[in-house]
């Protein structure tokens, strides 16, 4: 099968919203993929799963699912859906069963930056402006970051907390983009969940925001899902 007869679903991850991915959808357009990107509320992992698989349904044709970041657990327990063929994570979370984000990042290295997550307010959670274009989008052109930090989407709580019951990195191929200069989720930990789900990794140089920063090399990681992908569907 050829890669252009494949849909790709662009999931993102917490305090942003979709509008993000615009680099990285015009590339994947330019290259005659179907890209339907996704708009989760991130109020509750249940929600974002179930936004998450209407947009599956709606795709034309086998589906490589990717998530950034909070999206790679959406993607870890929406991928089961039998439309989906690949995962792409790019500086995602990528759960075992019974994990969340709360669990993954419960224990931090010692040495490991410290995300500047302010103190949940009515069950959501933000970044203080001032250190978002740092930790989050420090290689990201500085009134875009701005941009960024002041249309930040609250995170809630309970989004963090939501557990993942079957990792469909387990029964379908990953591609996995770690971003080396990541400040929210530790390279290290990025290459230990790849490792764990056997997905083929990828490094590049770039910030957290490596969606928005290096939409180039995100769009040849989800290449390397799709063929994976077309694989599978031949």
């Amino acid at each position: 099968m050829s890669i252009q007869n494949l849909s790709v679903v662009l999931v993102h991850g917490g305090f942003v919203d979709g509008s993000g991915w615009q680099g990285v959808h015009q590339r994947l357009v330019n290259d005659g993929f179907e890209v339907i990107v996704v708009q989760n509320p991130t109020v509750s992992l249940e929600d974002d799963v179930a936004v998450t698989r209407r947009a599956i349904a709606r795709a034309k044709y086998p589906v490589v699912l990717v998530g950034h970041s909070y999206g790679g657990v959406v993607i870890t327990e929406a991928g089961n859906d039998p439309k989906v063929k690949s995962l792409a994570y790019i500086a995602a979370f990528a759960p075992d069963a019974g994990e969340s984000v709360e669990t993954l990042i419960a224990n931090p290295a010692p040495d490991a930056p410290v995300p500047p997550i302010l103190p949940p307010v009515d069950g959501f959670l933000a970044l203080d402006h001032d250190q978002f274009a740092e930790s989050f989008a420090a290689d990201v052109e500085p009134a875009t970051a701005r941009f960024m930090a002041d249309s930040q989407v609250p995170w809630g709580v309970a989004a963090l907390a939501g557990k993942v019951s079957v990792p469909a990195w387990q029964s379908k191929p990953s591609t996995y983009l770690i971003a080396t200069d990541d400040r929210m989720i530790p390279p290290p930990a990025q290459q230990a969940m790849a490792g764990r789900a056997k997905a083929s990794v990828v490094e590049a140089k770039g910030s957290h925001a490596i969606y928005v920063s290096k939409p180039a090399e995100v769009v040849a990681a989800i290449r390397q899902a799709a063929e994976l992908a077309a694989e599978l569907t031949d």
